[in-house]
């Protein structure tokens, strides 16, 4: 048995995995998952199939990804119509869903293996990542591009969308104002096509789905409490308020990098319509600007509530990897130094769902996601000029970091963090840190490698 010290997500916190599959770490369901009837016979197991069945289909043919996303397949491995064998047939009833602008054919184009997007190379074609576009200074929407920038279109056989962006270059970054050496260096994007570019985007990492269902069972009121209690020494997060679209509700903020969205189906919805150009109950529209042409907005609700229901079941409870090396004395020593240097402030380390969560194996979980899922000023060298309501482009919501130390197995051996992915290590992750961070990571920055080797090895055991 797992010692409570390594149970990340409470009792949904997975056993360790000692088959050496990486690329399957965030792909299992919870092992608490209750079997009892709820909607189907199945209970919420059964939600959990159908969803991922779901989230694992490309919306264009309706065919299956996850076997097809390995390598190593041959061409003896697949049928005559092109699907690997022994792999889900296709969804036909999903098929011809996708677009007509979009990014991606399916969540996981995005949310590699579940988990976080890798930035594309020099002068590829960005597919795999969120470009947010303004109007004005203010966040209005964009009158030729709506709110996101898609690339792709199944308009009349053509493969271009509205303008297609890319990774052109890097620059070095802005100079701390403390002195501190940073030798970071920032990307430069670049906009193919004919159209106007955009002069106010912002570019965002596909963050993972392991944990956000149990994000979404801590209690509204607990995370008010903590921005209401000001953490001091200059950390001084706050909540986003934002509109339930299906209520009409204001609920907390607490997903995506600004806390757009308030809940994991409000999210799913968004990323259904503004990634690969789908409409549900939530989102009847689609992200066209107002003076755009041959962007149809309204079409018939292409995921119905069931499905997107589904969908949000399969996020919600997949189970979380648990935390390792516990009897590591290097870790241990990196805990320590989290907490000194006061990566804590921000990077809540525990936290408490409901116990009227309507998942029950949500419900009375001690977590730990360090993350106080509020928004705090990170300072200009990661500001993006794009205001989403009252949050500033220098505001980013605190990303949860459990299951960040599997970041590169479930990628394929590749790194990207930060809101756009311009950090391929741990260590330039800490070093981009400014604003009401600028204390913690001129601590990190001060300490010895033995101590900063440290904490990179208590971040990798989470």
């Amino acid at each position: 048995p797992l010692p409570k010290l390594a149970w990340l997500g409470g009792r949904m916190t997975l056993p360790y995995q000692y088959s050496n599959e990486p690329m399957g770490m965030f792909k299992s369901m919870a092992g608490n998952m209750g079997a009892g009837s709820r909607l189907t016979e199945g209970g919420n197991a059964q939600l959990f199939m159908l969803g991922r069945r779901l989230v694992h289909t490309e919306f264009d043919t309706g065919s299956h990804t996850e076997r097809a996303a390995h390598s190593g397949l041959l061409p003896h491995d697949f049928n005559a119509d092109g699907i690997p064998k022994n792999n889900n047939e296709r969804f036909t009833a999903q098929a011809n869903k996708l677009g007509p602008l979009f990014y991606s054919k399916s969540c996981v184009g995005c949310h590699f293996n579940n988990g976080r997007s890798i930035p594309k190379g020099l002068n590829e074609t960005i597919t795999n990542q969120g470009i947010k576009v303004a109007g004005n200074a203010s966040g209005a929407q964009h009158p030729l591009y709506g709110g996101s920038l898609q690339p792709l279109s199944t308009q009349s056989g053509s493969a271009a969308g509205e303008l297609q962006t890319q990774l052109v270059g890097f620059e070095a970054a802005p100079k701390y104002a403390d002195g501190t050496l940073n030798n970071l260096q920032k990307p430069v994007y670049g906009f193919i096509g004919s159209g106007e570019k955009p002069t106010l985007f912002s570019v965002r990492n596909s963050p993972p789905f392991v944990g956000v269902g149990l994000l979404e069972a801590v209690p509204e009121s607990a995370i008010l409490a903590i921005a209401a209690a000001n953490n001091g020494a200059g950390i001084s997060g706050r909540p986003r308020l934002v509109l339930d679209p299906l209520t009409g509700q204001t609920r907390l903020g607490r997903f995506g990098w600004k806390s757009g969205a308030s809940s994991v189906k409000h999210q799913t919805a968004a990323a259904l319509r503004d990634e690969m150009g789908m409409t549900t109950e939530m989102f009847r529209t689609l992200d066209c600007g107002a003076n755009q042409t041959g962007c149809t907005m309204t079409q018939p609700t292409e995921i119905s509530n069931t499905e997107l229901d589904q969908m949000a079941a399969y996020i919600e409870l997949l189970g979380m990897p648990a935390r390792r090396d516990l009897d590591d004395a290097q870790a241990l020593r990196g805990e320590s130094i989290f907490k000194e240097v006061g990566c804590a402030a921000c990077h809540t380390e525990q936290l408490k769902t409901s116990p009227f969560a309507p998942r029950a194996e949500m419900r009375s979980q001690t977590i730990h996601p360090y993350t106080d899922l509020l928004v705090h000023d990170m300072g200009p060298g990661l500001a993006d000029s794009v205001m989403e309501g009252d949050i500033a482009g220098n505001e980013w919501r605190t990303p949860p970091l459990w299951g960040i130390g599997l970041t590169a197995g479930v990628a394929g051996f590749r790194e990207a963090y930060m809101h756009d992915g311009r950090a391929k290590t741990l260590q330039d992750a800490i070093m981009w840190h400014d604003g009401e961070a600028a204390n913690s990571r001129k601590d990190y920055s001060s300490r010895s490698q033995a101590d900063k080797d440290a904490l990179i090895k208590f971040l990798k055991s989470l």
